[in-house]
């Protein structure tokens, strides 16, 4: 079994392509020595709407984008992910097609975060996993539930900007080696376990992200499901 870290950002800003391209070398580094101080084998570069490739002498890196479809975002992680996408230009099973034509899992991100239609986005789509987000772990029993429904596994990622972020939540891949290829034949037989760290720290980060994002999003569908995740999660 490896560890590995399924959503994982090398910048904590969005936006701002030219100044990210040359932070992102530094940002990569750093997210890599975290991840190693955790305990991860491998950490997914999952940037938003474009991919750079990084190595490291750290954890494996396994190559991603987060593409910005026209109905929330969805992972693609892999050995060939695509360099650049547009924001919002993509339907969520056109990223799927996407992915699949090379050779890369697609993985719905977040899917209780913002006003994203749960299902459009699932509608007749054949995504690979959904993810349980290390921003908001207390959606598991809704996301497992979706999985039951829709017969996906279940992985997760931390979902980190800043490198103390990575590993809060990352995934149990079951392999004889670590390789994007690996990954993806992983995800899609269902060979993956999600785990989610339940440390103070981590509990009291969580505790902001939910306040962050129910500000920003208050008639999201994590703020109308907030009361359901209440009743399935507490004690």
């Amino acid at each position: 079994m490896f560890a590995v870290d399924l959503h994982a950002h090398t910048r904590f800003f969005h936006g701002r392509r030219r100044l990210g391209d040359r932070f992102d070398p530094v940002g990569v580094r750093v997210l890599a020595r975290a991840g190693r101080r955790r305990g991860l084998d491998g950490v997914a570069t999952t940037n938003h709407d474009y991919y750079t490739p990084f190595s490291s002498d750290d954890v494996t890196l396994i190559p991603g984008i987060e593409v910005s479809t026209t109905h929330g975002h969805v992972l693609v992680v892999g050995p060939d992910p695509p360099t650049e996408t547009v924001p919002l230009e993509y339907t969520p099973a056109e990223v799927v097609e996407m992915a699949h034509e090379r050779g890369c899992a697609a993985i719905v991100a977040h899917p209780y975060r913002g006003s994203d239609v749960l299902s459009d986005r699932f509608a007749g789509v054949p995504f690979d996993a959904i993810e349980i987000n290390g921003k908001h772990p207390r959606t598991r029993p809704l996301v497992e539930a979706i999985a039951t429904t829709r017969e996906l596994p279940v992985v997760a990622g931390s979902d980190a900007h800043f490198p103390f972020e990575v590993g809060r939540a990352y995934t149990l891949v079951d392999a004889d080696a670590l390789t994007p290829e690996s990954v993806v034949d992983a995800i899609r037989d269902g060979r993956v376990e999600p785990r989610v760290a339940d440390g103070a720290v981590d509990e009291l980060l969580r505790r902001g992200y939910r306040g962050v994002h129910r500000r920003k999003h208050p008639n999201g569908v994590l703020a109308k499901s907030a009361a359901a995740i209440d009743r399935l999660t507490d004690p």
